[in-house]
This record gives C-alpha cells, structure tokens and sequence, in this order.
C-alpha cells in the first residue's frame, strides 16, 4: 500500500460535505457498529505493506496505534481533524519526502470486542478513510492494562516496511494512551485476534526489542488520561522505551508533537525551528510541544553523517545526526 499523494483539497471538500449534510467523520462507529471494520480488522493479515514505488521512492512508514478506551477516546477525533497540520508540517517543511501512514486502535483482548484496530500505511487521503472506520469502542477492563502488547506484537511480525527491509532505516511507530501494556503477550490471544499460532507466550519486553529493530517507538501520555499521573505508568514504559516516552499536558497538540519528533529525529530540524514552524503555521501548540520533546533535544548527540547505508548493530540500524 502507499500510492497516491495527500490532496488538502479532498480532505476540506470531504469535511465541508460532513458539514453541510451533518454526516460523521467516524461514520463506523457513530452507524451504531459493535463489531471491528473488515478493512481494520487483524485476523489473517499476512503483513500491513509500506512499499516504494514511482511516486514514492524512499517510503518511510509511520503508524499511529492510539487507546481508545475511556477517557482516550478524544484521540482520533483530534488526529482527523488535524491530518492537515501533520501533512503539512511532515511534507510542506520537508521533515519528510516520502510518509506513508498507518492509524489504528487499541483496547483491551480479555474484554472488548475491538480490541486491535489496523489501518493500512497510505501516502494519500486514504489514510483519513481509515480513521473514519475505527470504532470508538469506549470499553476496557478497569484494570490499568490494555493490550499494546498486542498491537506491538502485530506491528513486530506483520507489517513489512521498505525503509528497514531495503535501506536499513527504521520507521516510527507511536503509541498514544494511558496505561500499561499485559506482561506477556498471550497465545491464546493472538490465536483469537491475530490467527498465528503461537507454541509458548512471548514476554512483552522481547516483542519491544523484536519491534525495536524496525521502528523508533514513542508512547504518548496525555495529560488527563485516567491513569495519566500514575507513577506506575511512567515506570513501566520508561522501563521498556527509557526517553522515548513523552508526556503531553495538551491532548490537542498530539500531531504536531507526532511531527516535530519525525523532524528532530530525521534531522530536518531542531525542536527552536520546529517550533518556529508552528507558529508560522498559525498553531498554539509549541508551548505544550516544547514542554513534551525537551528532553529528546537536550539528548540529541551530532555526529558525523556518512553516506553509506545504515549498517544493523545488535539495536537495529545506527542513526546519523546533524553536525
């Protein structure tokens, strides 16, 4: 998947159709679905493909798994509306040529009936489709775990992404909620969701290092999230990510923090000139931005750029900084 290019042109007619005839944006769910969208939906999918082409080159694959149990349920809605912002921050100030997006859901395997949603990785106004078919389940067990191991388990061994697998260079994958992920990932459940057949469970920390080596992984805590100033929930995905876990006290600047980490991580920019293009972009953002990404730029490190592909070390491929 992958082809096409991203038109803000279809996105404002689409949303001024909704507008005038007061259809929904999340049309799936608000239908009164109670079941996962067939183009969502998990079960026997071989690989989720983010693949080069004439138009696209050099993809780089980007996917957005977000909760949408409780009180995280307001993510989506913000990310469609705001799919301009981050296009156009990701492709007009050249963070990235070539982005292919994925968007899907997490909830909770022991109870929910929807509990990993996947879209496809699109280039194109496609990617906005899939977040109108994600159902808006709301459930989750009450236990302070949901299954992100689950979805970190699929991203790990069914998606098949040409920027790792032809150029060494890993994609992004961000994970945006307020809990913690199950220890292990159950067999059972991945025989129930997924379809493989698993002979033992997997820790969950493994599958973190499996999925390390294709993708930079960030988890997102909201501020206001039920179990957002636990400190149990920073503990735990610190003990998995160490700085890549990044805490947003403003849950409307999700896309433009998901933007300038991409930049600041690709080297395209620094989080001053990140934040200087939401202003020009008319976004109130940067305070709440700078306040989530100041760490990652105080630990950002130059070193030397090579033009040699990325070689894999025993943590995947080595990153080049700006001098």
């Amino acid at each position: 998947m992958g082809s096409g290019i991203w038109s803000t042109d279809v996105y404002d007619a689409a949303q001024s159709y909704r507008a005038r005839t007061g259809a929904s944006a999340f049309a799936y769910n608000d239908s009164g679905a109670t079941t996962t969208h067939p183009g969502l939906d998990p079960k026997g999918v071989t690989f989720r493909e983010s693949r080069d082409s004439d138009e696209h080159p050099e993809s780089l694959a980007v996917a957005v798994l977000f909760d949408v149990t409780g009180s995280m349920g307001r993510v989506p809605r913000i990310l469609q509306t705001k799919l301009p912002d981050l296009l156009g921050l990701l492709l007009r100030k050249g963070y990235v040529e070539h982005p292919q997006i994925m968007f899907g859901a997490v909830g909770d395997a022991t109870c929910d009936r929807a509990p990993l949603q996947v879209g496809q990785f699109e280039s194109d106004n496609r990617m906005d489709d899939d977040l109108g078919r994600i159902l808006l389940e709301g459930g989750g067990g009450g236990q302070m775990m949901e299954s992100y191991e689950l979805a970190m388990y699929f991203m790990a061994r069914h998606t098949s992404i040409d920027c790792f697998e032809k150029r060494g260079r890993r994609g992004y994958l961000f994970m945006i909620g307020d809990e913690l992920a199950y220890p292990k990932v159950d067999r059972r459940l991945v025989a129930e969701v997924i379809g493989d057949d698993l002979a033992e469970d997997v820790r969950t920390e493994d599958v973190v290092a499996e999925l390390r080596r294709m993708y930079e992984v960030y988890f997102i805590i909201p501020e206001g999230g039920y179990h957002s100033g636990d400190p149990r929930l920073r503990e735990f995905w610190q003990g998995l990510l160490g700085e890549h876990v990044l805490y947003l006290d403003d849950l409307d600047a999700v896309c433009e923090t998901i933007a300038l980490t991409i930049g600041m991580n690709e080297d395209a920019i620094d989080l001053a000139e990140g934040l200087d293009h939401l202003a020009e972009f008319g976004s109130d953002a940067g305070p709440s931005v700078s306040r989530a990404l100041a760490r990652l730029d105080a630990g950002r490190s130059p070193v030397a750029v090579s033009s040699a592909p990325a070689d894999l070390d025993r943590d995947g491929p080595r990153r080049t900084r700006r001098l």
